[in-house]
């Protein structure tokens, strides 16, 4: 086992591993534990009574963070010349189709998020096995397969995030900078919790929220108490 650094046991002292912190109180401490030299990202991971393998007890689905991630991200819209405008208009870095795709072919993946239109999905078809495994395949659930090509972009240029339960039944998002306010981390992270409550399938039995916590990158992570935040 690596050797903790004398900052990293620093933060660990300071959380009690036997209290389940409020979302106010876990929210300052991250800030007050985060010691890197960078704006590190603050994490929230969820612990749900589901069972992946089960179609109907699958969550998946997107979340507008009021607070947005703090992160510039990088937006490619694949659209046909009559939306170009409209996505340039709405903020996208990267507009067009065919020249993009003969990129992506080759191995271009470097953008956040792809947006695209109906139509054109047939030709991203090929192109699954580069995407897939990246997670930027487009897709009308998560609001990025969509004829409103402007509010998709903007959506997600002001901190529309998606989500989706792993196979261990844990949701996994970025939902800050440590630079945020403990205020700002809290309130994404509330809106974040909050959608999950409302998508809690018909089919979960038991306790629906099993774990919560909060972290930061390369910070020890402070666990949640479900109770007082959902």
């Amino acid at each position: 086992m690596a050797r903790l650094t004398k900052k990293q046991k620093e933060a660990h002292a300071k959380i009690d591993r036997n209290k389940l912190y409020s979302l106010d109180e876990a929210s300052a401490l991250i800030k007050e534990i985060t010691n890197v030299k960078f704006d590190a990202s603050i994490d929230l991971a969820v612990r749900l009574g589901v069972d992946p393998r089960k179609a109907n007890q699958m969550v998946r689905g997107v979340v507008t963070l009021p607070h947005g991630t703090g992160k510039d991200v990088k937006v490619l819209a694949l659209v046909t010349p009559d939306k170009e405008a409209e996505a340039k208009e709405a903020g996208a870095d990267f507009v067009g189709l065919d020249e993009f795709l003969d990129k992506i072919k080759g191995g271009w993946t470097d953008v956040d998020v792809i947006i695209t239109m109906p139509s054109v999905m047939g030709k991203l078809g090929p192109l699954g096995r580069i995407l897939g495994p990246r997670g930027l395949m487009p897709n009308p659930k998560t609001g990025t397969v969509t004829m409103d090509v402007a509010k998709a972009v903007s959506d997600v240029k002001a901190g529309k995030i998606d989500f989706k339960v792993d196979k261990t039944g844990i949701v996994h998002a970025a939902i800050g900078k440590a630079s945020f306010s403990a205020d700002k981390i809290a309130g994404n992270a509330k809106e974040l919790i909050d959608t999950l409550v409302k998508m809690k399938p018909a089919a979960a039995k038991g306790v629906y929220m099993k774990s919560i916590y909060l972290s930061s990158t390369m910070s020890p992570s402070v666990q949640l108490d479900p109770k007082a935040v959902s």
